[in-house]
């Protein structure tokens, strides 16, 4: 069998190269042409020749080929990243792996260097990208909240450490700052309860950009499509909300259209997840404790300065309650005994009241309210309503008795027997 150090790999470069120093051999060129040949100078020409005539084709290759780089890594340090890796960075990029090496562990590994390792070993793998749709592209907004990117991901966030969770994202437009929340599930109240701490920290945007979702939207399909049968969309709670905020809501037509807040939830699902693994973080709560200073270090990291300076966003005003405003408002019918059906429960207002209509106010922290315009009604739920037993007429076989009224007979001292003595009425006697 043949020794593997007979073999001799060559390049197809360096193959050109000895086959143009053959050429040079019998005299077919010069050693002149074969420098313009290989754009180089002569006298590198001549040093090739010489090699190639003692060592034949290993003249060609470089003598540093295969030789161990005196700026290699030791391998105790290589053993000793892997070993991290294995135990308490596993399923990390090689990025955010390299990152955390350098914060937690003292270890300076470039994300490259990281990668050929981990591939080496088998315990990363580069996927295959997809061939995808061409779409056009939109350029970014000029300010600072000018729009604001909003979505709900729904991922095992604890990685069965706890409940599943559902993150409410938002990401600003020109500057890729972004904001979230963790609840429990996708609706109307988390969707207001993020805004509105999106507001808190940031101010009032001008636009949201956002799906379809039924809580963002009302999709139901109205048969009446042509003017002026066409009946006026009706608002969600949601809608109702940014209507009050003058905040203009677009609806996008497919996912790629949002790629930014989209493209945020595949970073935040590798990055945010583990830097939570790593803190053993097992509740919503101690999630979103996590989640708003984790947000400052993103920002600080992957935000972009904005095309024109200044702020988009509106600053709150004074008489902006966003209590009243992110609510569940219903309206419903008050009864004649000034008592309200509201989610299959009956509750009793003490004011009297002359109104045919009141609203129902649900607020994010549980609370509930009952007004009447700007006015705040006072009432009591019914736990216990009154059940009135109907009479039972007797029965004899087949038939039902009749019974009949008893005759009212007015007092002695009622108007019927007194009375007032008028002139010419001909119920009374002079």
């Amino acid at each position: 069998m043949e020794d593997r150090e007979d073999i001799l790999m060559i390049r197809p470069d360096e193959l050109k190269r000895y086959q143009l120093i053959n050429k040079v051999f019998d005299k077919s060129i010069n050693q002149q042409e074969a420098a313009e040949f290989l754009d180089l100078s002569d006298r590198q020409v001549r040093r090739i020749v010489k090699r190639v005539r003692i060592e034949g084709e290993r003249g060609v290759i470089h003598r540093l080929r295969g030789l161990k780089g005196t700026r290699r890594i030791p391998y105790t340090i290589r053993s000793r990243v892997l070993e991290l890796y294995r135990e308490r960075y596993s399923g990390f990029g090689p990025t955010l792996a390299s990152e955390k090496l350098l914060e937690l562990d003292h270890l300076r590994i470039s994300d490259e260097t990281l990668r050929r390792w981990l591939a080496a070993e088998g315990l990363w793998q580069v996927d295959k990208r997809r061939s995808l749709k061409k779409r056009t592209w939109r350029a970014r907004k000029d300010k600072f909240g000018q729009m604001v990117q909003m979505d709900g991901s729904h991922h095992d966030w604890l990685e069965g450490r706890g409940q599943k969770l559902v993150l409410m994202g938002y990401i600003d437009d020109a500057t890729g700052s972004i904001y979230g929340q963790f609840f429990d599930f996708e609706g109307t109240i988390p969707a207001m309860g993020g805004l509105k701490g999106y507001i808190e920290r940031n101010g009032i945007p001008s636009q949201v950009y956002l799906d379809k979702h039924s809580t963002y939207k009302n999709n139901r399909k109205y048969t009446y499509t042509n003017w002026p049968f066409r009946d006026e969309e009706e608002l969600t709670q949601f809608q109702r909300s940014c209507r009050q905020l003058g905040i203009e809501v677009i609806h996008a037509h497919s996912p790629q259209a949002k790629g930014r807040v989209e493209r945020l939830f595949k970073t935040l699902q590798d990055r945010l997840v583990k830097e939570m693994r790593l803190l053993g973080i097992k509740t919503c709560k101690e999630a979103n404790e996590f989640l708003e200073k984790y947000i400052d270090k993103f920002n600080a990291r992957f935000s972009v300065p904005a095309l024109k300076k200044g702020n988009a966003h509106r600053c709150l005003d004074k008489r902006i309650d966003l209590t009243e405003i992110f609510s569940v408002q219903t309206e419903h019918v008050l009864r004649n005994d000034r008592t309200v059906v509201h989610e299959r429960r009956l509750y009793q207002v003490r004011d009297r009241i002359r109104a045919q209509r009141v609203t129902v106010f649900e607020y994010l922290n549980g609370r509930m309210a009952i007004k009447h315009g700007q006015n705040k009604l006072n009432f009591d739920p019914i736990t216990e309503r009154l059940r009135i037993t109907p009479k039972i007429t007797p029965k004899i076989g087949k038939f039902r008795l009749l019974v009949r009224r008893p005759r009212y007979v007015p007092p002695k001292n009622s108007f019927w027997r007194t009375g007032f003595k008028l002139k010419g009425s001909p119920c009374f006697q002079n």
